[in-house]
């Protein structure tokens, strides 16, 4: 460390000395060591943020001089002035009653996340990385490439030993079943919803829009019937059960409780998010379909949203913007993750090379759109300066976030291919 102090050194030294001989020369105090930049961009944020509110200012007090220029001839004079002019004043004050009622009417309702609940499952269901081992070596159908390819993923896939799986697959030997299944459908749904209503203080009854979404399994009466029977919910209440839509079937069940919410006024909304495990261990030798073995555990979440204004006191957070990219028309991302069964007809999900290409790809999408959404104006401004800087002006610049960074004989010694790789670096960091 020492050393690499010693190295350091010398640019620094020569860029001060430079600097101050310039700024000596000049007559010019140096701005860049008594000002840091990043107290001039909190500034430039503060100024575009509430430019507008900084030119409204003087208006109050130009708005009282005019007014304390008033007597009392006219007031007078501008109250014989509307009488003569009763129907002008009459059609503007109806449409201005008009145009208020319609944006009343007509405005998106705000949609708040009260609370949620995760269901955590009981202590016999955790399953360390030794005791899901345990399990797979003593089925006997793996072979020891595939046990020791499934080490390797659980070591790797960054999940401890506080896992849970359902009592069909860790029991010995396994026993899945459409009646076990069903039973951690229950234990996970059940589970939550009720941590929900009682920390949310909520009624059953109370609940006008359910939404359940699960993945792989999708049983007759659906899951979101099941709920209904078990609450014994509302006769009039709008229910949907969203299948075969994999993980993103969370925010595709918010998004469709928000636009339901919208047409459903003062009413609350439940989502519940899970995947059933039970059915849908894979016991074959097909690598792409052992991945989702090591991958996937019990467990399930329920939120409840509102549309009531009573709501937003006790709220969480308001849900503003919800951004989808559908991929599907791409083969590539309609392959990426798939049910089916192997060589030898045992039925599991694959997971292809190309997921995590497939997902970043999706986020870089999603993200693009949601930007502009949520970035002030001051981030937005940046952002195109640097876009038309590099996409016009064809000039080797960086981001305003990373030069305030880079200390300043840094900045002075890169050049253009340098530059990329400290960008580069500076984002990944």
């Amino acid at each position: 460390m020492a050393e690499a102090r010693t190295e350091q050194a010398p640019p620094l030294q020569r860029q001060t000395t430079t600097t101050t001989t310039a700024a000596a020369a000049s007559g010019m105090p140096d701005f860049k060591q008594s000002v840091k930049l990043k107290y001039v961009k909190l500034g430039y944020h503060h100024l575009i943020t509430h430019g507008a509110y900084l030119l409204l200012v003087p208006l109050p007090g130009l708005v009282a001089a005019h007014l304390s220029t008033f007597t009392l001839r006219d007031l007078a004079d501008l109250w014989q002035s509307l009488q003569y002019n009763l129907v002008s004043v009459v059609v503007c004050s109806t449409l201005l009653v008009i145009a208020a009622t319609a944006y009343v009417l007509t405005r998106p309702r705000p949609v708040y996340l009260v609370d949620f609940a995760c269901y955590k499952p009981d202590e016999e269901r955790k399953c360390s990385r030794a005791r899901f081992m345990n399990c797979t070596e003593s089925l006997g159908t793996f072979t020891p490439a595939n046990s020791e390819f499934q080490r390797k993923i659980i070591e790797r896939s960054g999940l401890g030993d506080d896992t849970y799986l359902p009592e069909a697959v860790l029991n010995i030997p396994p026993n899945p079943s459409m009646a076990n299944a069903r039973k951690e459908a229950e234990m996970v749904m059940f589970g939550a919803l009720d941590e929900l209503f009682a920390k949310t203080g909520v009624r059953p009854k109370d609940i006008g829009i359910l939404v359940v979404n699960c993945s792989l399994f999708n049983p007759t009466p659906s899951l979101s019937a099941m709920v209904i029977n078990y609450y014994k919910l509302r006769g009039n209440i709008v229910s949907y059960n969203l299948g075969g839509m994999g993980c993103s079937a969370g925010l595709i069940s918010i998004d469709l409780a928000k636009d339901l919410l919208q047409s459903h006024p003062n009413t609350y909304a439940v989502i519940i998010s899970m995947e059933n495990i039970t059915l849908n261990w894979y016991f074959g030798n097909n690598r792409s379909m052992l991945v989702s073995n090591c991958l996937f555990r019990m467990g399930g979440a329920a939120i409840l949203l509102s549309n009531r204004g009573s709501a937003r006191r006790r709220s969480k957070y308001q849900l503003v913007h919800t951004v989808r990219t559908h991929k599907g028309a791409d083969d590539r991302c309609f392959g990426c993750v798939t049910q089916r069964e192997d060589e030898d007809g045992k039925v599991g999900v694959s997971l292809s090379k190309d997921l995590m290409a497939v997902a970043g790809d999706a986020l870089k999408t999603n993200i693009t759109t949601l930007g502009p959404l949520v970035l002030p104006m001051s981030e937005q401004l940046l952002f195109f300066a640097t876009l038309v800087a590099r996409r016009v002006l064809k000039r080797k610049v960086l981001s305003f976030d990373v030069c305030s960074e880079i200390p300043a004989w840094a900045r002075s010694e890169l050049k253009d291919g340098s530059s990329k790789r400290v960008e580069s670096g500076r984002l990944k960091g």
